[in-house]
């Protein structure tokens, strides 16, 4: 838990909302903000929340909890990619 809380931003997947918020805490798997503004209406099914003011440190988050101004959000896993005509030499050479 942090003190004061860490100024943090959440914006939707699609970049057509932005919220600023306060960090109160986080772990590797999910965090607890506190929202400045409404949130009703905004898809948070699935949205960005940023870590730094030029947006290069973030995680994907979904909602997990909303009690009042304070939600709680669980990270969501980066999806691997699958490769393209990957032969299977080339597939036991990436182990």
């Amino acid at each position: 838990m942090f003190s004061r809380g860490y100024g943090v931003c959440i914006m939707g997947i699609d970049g057509t909302w932005r919220r600023d918020c306060f960090l109160n805490a986080i772990s590797d798997t999910d965090a607890i903000l506190t929202v400045e503004g409404s949130i009703q209406g905004l898809n948070l099914k699935e949205f960005f929340l940023l870590l730094s003011s030029t947006g290069l440190a973030y995680r994907r988050c979904e909602l997990v909890r909303v009690n009042g101004a304070e939600i709680d959000v669980q990270f969501l896993k980066a999806r691997k990619k699958k490769k393209r005509g990957a032969g299977a030499s080339e597939a036991a050479m990436e182990v």
